[in-house]
This record gives C-alpha cells, structure tokens and sequence, in this order.
C-alpha cells in the first residue's frame, strides 16, 4: 500500500511542479531557469518541514509519502543540472554557473528554513 501512495503522491509532486513552472513561465517569459530553481526550493523547504514533524515518529510510510514521493515529485536533480548544461550551450555562461551555484545554497537554506518552521 505504501508503495502505491508513494507512486501517487509522487504524481501530485510532479503535477504540482508543471503547474507552479507554467504559472511562472505564462506571467514571467524568460529562458532562464528561473521556475526550476523556485520549484526546488519550495520542495527542499516543504522536505524540510516534513522530516523534522516526523524525526522520532513510528511514521515511516508517512515519511516515505511525503519525502520520497510529494517532494521527490516536486523537485528534480535532474532538472538542476541539465538546465546549465542548456544555457553554457546557448552561450549564457553565467546564468549556467549562478545555476549550478546557487542552487545547492539555496535549497539546503530552504531546507533549514523548513525546518525552523516546524519548531
């Protein structure tokens, strides 16, 4: 059963990121990598949140749930990389190396930041 909640809750994640990437591309129409960065960051803070209200919990398959599906769904390393290897490609250097800096930064913030709120 975990299994299949996993799988569903990581649909939702990835229907979540296109919908937040659609929003901000259709009001913010740039080649910049702006809407991946921003859906990471939302998903390492909402990690964040999560596993510290569940350090200490018998909640494993909530915690697989949330953690590895929703936001696994949500945010994508994937994503993070292959977007600067776009922009070196297309000549913009260093929106491809404030990428590829930046984003680690920010999401392990946004993870700690998660956390602080679930105090």
């Amino acid at each position: 059963m975990t299994l299949f909640l996993v799988s569903i809750a990581g649909a939702v994640g990835c229907v979540f990121r296109y919908l937040f990437e659609y929003g901000v591309r259709r009001n913010h129409p740039t080649s910049r990598p702006w809407a991946t960065v921003g859906a990471n960051a939302l998903g390492t803070g909402i990690a964040g949140y999560a596993a510290y209200r569940l350090i200490g919990t018998n909640e494993d398959h909530f915690r697989a749930i949330v953690l590895t599906g929703f936001c696994g769904g949500l945010t994508t390393f994937s994503s993070a990389l292959a977007v600067p290897v776009i922009l070196q490609r297309e000549h913009h250097w260093g929106y491809a190396a404030a990428l590829i800096t930046t984003t680690p930064l920010l999401c392990s913030g946004m993870f700690v930041f998660g956390m602080s709120l679930a105090h």
